[in-house]
């Protein structure tokens, strides 16, 4: 199928600056206040081909973002994968957009027609509908942060890398680990880059979530309602602090199945653990083939909040950055 069109910056002028300069500068302003250097090692961090990253608007994660996109190594990128969820409309499996560019303030991103070819014969994967591409923000919210990037990388327009962008639907474990399977020989290409678009937890009565860890027990999870006491041991933010730490360890420890059981646990509402699962299974696919100490797994650089959280009656989104080296 031919891609046709070009997918319009439809949360442009609302969730981010849509005036170039002035977006330019904002960009600027937020990875200029990552340091230089992260673990031992200046930024972008070589072999850091793949990060997770948050997508709201850029006034609350941006300066969270900043940290995986200053990690990005994008030196060797021809493509650059983009795997989002579905917030627009219910998606089981995968879908791929039909779209043939992807517009940002900053110009255009071409969408690699011969990758979605690909990924389109499997016959696993379905396509985006043109409406619910254009309403959704996962995958949106990160071109303009690759666009500005591929300028600090790339001599010339015509060396930018071309974008593979997929949404990853609500899929068990087994499903996520088909997926990573089918991915991962593009994860283990070196002429790929992979974003992986997540929040973290949701948190307020507006998102239906209101865990609380008492005591700071995680195995006694309750849920908070208006007519309790403020709880103060720990205060709610630091429970939801936790909450998302335990999702973060998980997903550190580069085992797909303790990520899922986590969340299972849980029930945190990191809205992108889809697209983090697939990736998980298949950054676990290529650790079995070829084992080596510091690849195949996430390594968390940053975490922040909207707000943070002390009367049930508030709410917050959390946001967390990280890299894996391939």
């Amino acid at each position: 199928m031919k891609l046709k069109g070009t997918r319009e910056a439809s949360h442009a002028y609302s969730w981010y600056d849509g005036d170039p300069s002035s977006l330019s500068s904002q960009l600027d302003g937020f990875l200029n206040d990552v340091p230089g250097s992260i673990n031992d090692s200046s930024l972008p961090i070589p072999g850091a081909k793949v990060v997770i990253a948050p997508h709201a608007g850029y006034s609350y994660s941006g300066p969270c973002a900043a940290w995986a996109y200053k990690s990005l190594d994008l030196s060797k990128a021809k493509r650059i994968f983009v795997l989002g969820p579905s917030h627009t409309y219910y998606l089981r499996g995968c879908a791929l957009t039909k779209y043939a560019k992807y517009e940002t303030p900053f110009g255009d991103l071409t969408v690699d027609e011969e990758v979605i070819q690909q990924l389109r014969d499997t016959e696993k994967f379905q396509d985006i509908p043109s409406r619910g591409d254009v309403d959704e923000h996962s995958l949106e919210m990160h071109l303009p942060y690759i666009y500005k990037r591929l300028t600090q990388t790339f001599a010339s327009e015509a060396e930018y890398p071309t974008i593979v962008p997929i949404l990853i639907g609500d899929n068990n474990g087994a499903e996520e680990k088909e997926f990573g399977k089918l991915l991962a020989p593009y994860l283990q290409d070196p002429d790929n880059a992979i974003v992986v678009s997540s929040d973290f937890c949701h948190w307020g009565s507006r998102f239906s979530y209101t865990a609380y860890a008492p005591g700071g027990n995680v195995d006694q999870i309750q849920s908070l309602n208006r007519k309790m006491h403020k709880p103060t041991n720990p205060p709610i933010h630091e429970s939801i602090k936790q909450v998302d730490h335990l999702a973060m360890d998980a997903i550190e420890t580069g085992n797909h199945d303790k990520f899922v059981d986590n969340l299972k646990h849980t029930k945190n509402t990191v809205c992108g653990r889809h697209p983090i699962g697939v990736m998980m299974a298949a950054l676990e696919e290529l650790a079995k083939n070829k084992p080596e100490a510091g690849k195949y797994r996430f390594k968390f650089v940053q975490y922040q909040r909207s707000s943070l959280v002390e009367d049930i009656s508030d709410s917050s989104v959390s946001y967390a950055s990280a890299y894996a080296i391939i």
